[in-house]
């Protein structure tokens, strides 16, 4: 029997949670109304899952309560009246397995409890796999030959899909020295790494080794993560990580120390350019595989990286490398894309639903054609649906199929897409298109893994993978009651969000050569490239149909040349001097919660503050005068009744 806690300040609210949960077969095991409190209970009764209103007694709320949740690695779920604008931002960053907006439906909360178990289930069997296949890459690497950089480029690799990072900074022991010293893993491309030791590290800051010995800090034997403040107050103490901030733009740090004193290894040093990349599982994971970590590099002498003649700092490979067979049509070196590239390199083999976020254009079949490829269903066939090309009434017969007779028309049995796609993977592109009621069967199909044709008498056991895709904001269209809390976090288990080409202008050079070379070859024109003047307007363009805008540029620009090099380049909101052109800045538009505080204010002015009686500002507005207080509390309005 799964054991529930909940975190609830009205009374009223939290017996019906208890008695509703009781009766479909679950243990409450507390009921809590501060954050004090539930955490002691937390504690004492280890649940399962814990239901958190945000607003709660003193002072702190269901957020406060949820980061340390979020760090003991117990699952939750937000239950609150107010899920807008900044708050179900705040919400989002404490990764929740789910949200239940209030007032709600027995069948909501129960739904929605399904969908969390199997997400906090599924990820518990995602982290044991993880742990398997890193423990298994590091048992690959040999042991049994000296500690150099080559090693070391080994482990860092092996390490790089299961804890991510942009710098890796690994303190190693001195066989000659009592102290320790550094050295470096800069990612570069896609298993591409610059190796920078002291003499390289000395040439990019300017600081002299006996300079670098000094920063190196040995005061951190536990691992640690560090974000936000945390990680501000590191660079404070850690004169190497502040100097590889600054340069590399760092925001989030994990330090994992190596316990083994045979070990020539100190510590590793995770860093990333995202301030929310490392969490608590990234420490248990290297605790679980820190032995076989020991055992690569346990009683071996660093060679090849202390000594003064080792060669000069090269980058692993040279060039830009090939991308591997399984992300055809995914080119990309910027962080960002290499970030997306890690991602689907993790959930490919996990057989789980994937939400790719992003806008139109940016190559959203293309990932999740990348996904299909490294699955293990990668023989059986990926159907792809555009569901905002196909009109309402016909949805239902195209994803689920019909039987003989089940409507005019129906001359025969027809089978639906699901079934065309099982054993294999279904692509539901624009997926934020489909209508409530079509949101309903879809999320019964995803937990049941079954469907029945339209007219059909008995369901069809089906085995399929679902990756969906949208360039809607979900989080706006469930504030607006046009998708469905459920079906988005039941989706949401592994998402994917692909950067706009604007907020990846380093990618824009391999992209090019790469449409060139295919749109030269496919009309047989000698175009090698594009000129210097033309790549820079290029540059300088905010490209708002993102890569097939950029594509498609490409492909007219290449008919059109009159010579080995693309040289003349029109692109909208750019001068024919290639400089942008001044727009003038539009209107701010108010949001949501901007304009809702505007109006309350305005209603309270006209009534003097008056919140309650017949022509109090809650009567006008229509709300209970407790609705009223906690949207005032929410939204900053401090208003008094005026004599």
């Amino acid at each position: 029997m799964k054991k529930i806690l909940i975190v609830e300040d009205e009374s009223l609210v939290s017996a019906h949670l208890k008695l509703i949960l009781t009766e479909a077969g679950y243990k409450v095991c507390g009921i809590a109304d501060t954050v004090t409190d539930a955490m002691q209970l937390v504690k004492e009764q280890q649940p399962d899952l814990v239901l958190i209103d945000i607003l709660l007694k003193g002072g702190s709320n269901g957020i406060d309560l949820a980061k340390q949740l979020t760090r003991q690695g117990v699952s939750f779920v937000y239950l609150s009246a107010n899920f807008e604008g900044s708050l179900l931002e705040q919400a989002k960053q404490t990764l929740p397995f789910g949200f239940i907006v209030k007032p709600f439906r027995e069948f909501d909360l129960l739904t929605t409890l399904d969908v969390a178990f199997f997400r906090h289930q599924h990820l518990i069997e995602s982290r044991y796999k993880q742990e398997q296949e890193l423990g298994a890459k590091l048992k690959q690497i040999p042991g049994n030959w000296s500690l150099d950089r080559r090693q070391l480029l080994k482990v860092a690799s092996a390490l790089q899909q299961y804890v991510p990072f942009d710098y890796l900074n690994v303190i190693m022991r001195d066989p000659a020295a009592a102290d320790g010293h550094a050295a470096g893993f800069l990612r570069i491309g896609f298993d591409e790494y610059q190796y920078i030791g002291a003499e390289g590290f000395r040439n990019i800051t300017g600081v002299d080794l006996k300079e670098l010995d000094d920063l190196v800090d040995n005061n951190y034997p536990k691992p640690a993560l560090f974000t936000g403040a945390d990680f501000e107050d590191l660079l404070e103490q850690h004169g190497q990580g502040k100097l590889l901030a600054n340069i590399y733009n760092l925001a989030g740090a994990l330090f994992f120390p190596l316990q083994d004193a045979h070990s020539p290894l100190l510590r590793l040093e995770f860093y990333s350019r995202k301030n929310n990349t490392y969490l608590p599982h990234h420490i248990t994971l290297l605790s679980r595989v820190q032995t076989i970590l020991g055992n690569v590099t346990g009683g071996l002498v660093t060679e090849g990286i202390f000594t003064p003649e080792a060669p000069t700092e090269q980058p692993h490979h040279r060039g830009v490398p090939p991308a591997p067979a399984s992300f055809e049509g995914i080119v990309g070196h910027s962080p960002m894309m290499l970030s997306v590239i890690d991602q689907v390199n993790i959930v490919g083999p996990l057989d789980t639903s994937v939400l790719i976020l992003g806008e139109s254009g940016t190559g959203k079949e293309r990932v999740a054609r990348s996904i299909h490829a490294i699955s293990d269903r990668k023989q059986k066939t990926l159907v792809v649906v555009n569901c905002a090309s196909l009109p309402a009434s016909l949805v239902e017969s195209e994803l689920f199929g019909y039987e003989k007779g089940a409507f005019t028309g129906a001359a025969e049995r027809r089978i639906g897409k699901f079934e065309m796609a099982s054993g294999g993977t279904l692509f539901l592109d624009e997926i934020g298109e489909l209508s409530l009621d079509m949101q309903v069967k879809l999320l019964r199909v995803l937990q049941e893994q079954e469907i029945e044709r339209i007219g059909g008498r008995q369901p069809v056991k089906i085995d399929v993978r679902v990756i969906a895709a949208t360039n809607r904001n979900l989080e706006k269209e469930m504030e607006e009651g046009r998708f469905r809390l459920d079906l988005y976090y039941r989706l949401y288990v592994f998402p994917i969000i692909i950067p706009p080409l604007r907020e990846r202008i380093d990618d824009i050079l391999p992209l090019t050569e790469l449409f060139v070379q295919r749109f030269a070859r496919k009309y047989k024109k000698a175009v090698i490239g594009v000129a210097t003047p033309a790549l820079e307007k290029m540059l300088a363009y905010h490209w708002p149909g993102n890569v097939r805008e950029l594509e498609h540029f490409i492909e007219r620009s290449v008919l059109l040349a009159k010579g080995p090099l693309i040289s003349d380049v029109e692109l909208a909101g750019l001068s024919t001097k290639g400089e942008p052109v001044e727009v003038p800045a539009p209107e701010k538009i108010k949001t949501i919660d901007e304009n809702e505080r505007d109006h309350i204010i305005a209603v309270l002015q006209k009534c003097n503050g008056r919140i309650r009686g017949v022509n109090g500002a809650a009567a006008i507005l229509g709300l209970p005068p407790t609705t009223l207080h906690s949207k005032m509390k929410r939204l900053g309005i401090r208003y008094h009744q005026q004599d």
